[in-house]
């Protein structure tokens, strides 16, 4: 075999090689992209539950405000509808905005950029929506009990002692749920974050 044969024989086996690179990596890409929506979807779809929950509480508040009838359940439902309101829009849009990174358009770089303002996005959320919950637990009390039982919280209340033993009690199960959320939504990001410096390699 003469050297231009071989130069164009290898030319040839080059660029097939190129094109087979070539939609590896796309390939690559692509999976990376469907691995990474389903780990934050583990996150969006116990978010969107709780959406639900969330305006349907709060909507049946509006809907029976006229039976809060003294001041501080009345002040108690209005704060307990804004949290409840509050609440999913925090959570929802950073994790939409995170959501839609897009793998396969973006280079290496615009996405982990992308990405990294996302998930800043999302624990400022996160951090806020403790806050938020932790005040809804102590609002939303008098509330519930008088729209589901008609009866006021603190009236007729001989002793301190139910509500020194409850709030504690309360307070410990919030604490303790909030952090094995924490943790799990954390793990979920960590993991969607690892998928996307595993294409750095893909990226060269």
């Amino acid at each position: 075999m003469e050297l231009e044969e071989m130069q164009e024989v290898w030319s040839q086996l080059s660029g097939q090689l190129e094109k087979q690179k070539k939609l590896t990596d796309k390939m690559i890409i692509m999976m990376t992209q469907e691995k990474y929506r389903s780990r934050l979807n583990k996150i969006a779809y116990p978010e969107m539950i709780g959406t639900v929950m969330c305006y349907g509480m709060g909507i049946f508040i509006l809907i029976n405000i006229n039976k809060l009838d003294n001041w501080y359940t009345l002040l108690s439902g209005i704060i307990s509808m804004i949290v409840l309101f509050i609440l999913p829009i925090l959570s929802l849009r950073s994790i939409n905005k995170m959501r839609k990174v897009n793998i396969a358009a973006n280079s290496y770089k615009e996405t982990l950029l992308a990405y990294a303002k996302g998930k800043k996005q999302f624990q400022n959320g996160m951090k806020w929506g403790y806050y938020f919950g932790f005040i809804l637990m102590f609002t939303i009390m008098p509330v519930t009990t008088k729209l589901l039982n008609n009866k006021d919280l603190f009236e007729g209340t001989k002793s301190i002692w139910p509500f020194v033993i409850s709030i504690p009690l309360a307070i410990t199960f919030f604490i303790v749920f909030s952090k094995w959320v924490f943790k799990h939504y954390i793990s979920n990001i960590n993991s969607a974050q690892s998928l996307i410096e595993e294409l750095e390699e893909v990226e060269r």
